[in-house]
């Protein structure tokens, strides 16, 4: 296999109370495994994108599913002929990925989502199972949104996720009387969008299940224009999930604050 390096990306939300005990026992254990990449740990739960040899990836992961808190994370793969991050973090971080609303605690429960094949079928037939014509809602920052999206998601041009909550408000009647299916790269902040949107009453809100990539993964690019900005030296993913070439985006990728972005 000429693309020899296995890359992952995960995150789930469950309590942590002890992660400052929790971050240097995963940083030892990726650096025996030789991984690098990021892994922000908060109250809330565990995001981490990681690339390395395919069977030392793996290995780490099944020890982390030993502690029963991670049992059911589930990574996202692809693979590049090169290792895409240039060191190993492992960060403490108030929230995995920021918002800035203490209230969204998605680990007491999460909004209710579509799988990609379900959401593909919805939009080869234009509408739900129940008749709803179906919206979708790009929780992306505005550059990322410019490397691709589906076709006519809304996009609100926001260049930070805290500023979601407020352009919800200003474009809440786009949505009425729709079902909205919000996504990202990954599934982290189109879960959070999701939970954030039941919380001021639209009730017909779903999160795409694992996000862009893994619509890629598992049904191409059908309905999807362009690629997916991911936060490695890759810059890009393709549909078929081969990567594009890097240049001015790999320096932003290095930037711990924003490589882990999902």
């Amino acid at each position: 296999m000429s693309d020899a390096v296995l890359n992952i990306s995960a995150y789930l939300f469950v309590p942590l109370p002890d992660r400052a005990e929790l971050r240097p026992r995963l940083l030892a254990q990726c650096q025996a495994a030789g991984l690098k990449g990021t892994i922000l740990l908060a109250d809330e739960g565990i995001n981490l994108f990681l690339a390395g040899a395919a069977q030392a990836v793996r290995g780490f992961l099944a020890e982390l599913r030993a502690d029963p808190r991670f049992a059911l994370l589930e990574a996202k793969e692809s693979w590049s002929a090169q290792q895409p991050f240039r060191r190993l973090l492992v960060k403490l971080k108030r929230e995995i990925i920021r918002m800035d609303h203490p209230a969204i605690r998605p680990a007491a429960g999460r909004a209710p989502g579509v799988d990609a094949r379900t959401l593909k079928r919805w939009l080869d037939q234009g509408h739900d199972d129940g008749g709803r014509p179906v919206v979708l809602l790009d929780t992306r920052n505005a550059f990322e949104v410019d490397y691709g999206t589906f076709e006519n998601a809304i996009d609100w041009r926001i260049t930070k996720f805290t500023e979601f909550p407020q352009a919800v408000q200003a474009h809440r009647a786009e949505l009425e009387g729709r079902t909205v299916v919000s996504f990202c790269t990954g599934g982290i902040r189109c879960e959070k969008a999701a939970i954030y949107m039941h919380g001021i009453g639209l009730p017909n809100v779903l999160q795409l299940d694992g996000g862009i990539l893994k619509y890629f993964e598992e049904v191409g690019g059908a309905h999807y224009r362009g690629d997916c900005f991911v936060f490695d030296g890759r810059e890009a993913l393709a549909p078929d999930l081969s990567a594009r070439s890097a240049h001015s985006s790999a320096r932003r990728a290095e930037d711990p604050d924003i490589a882990i972005k999902a």
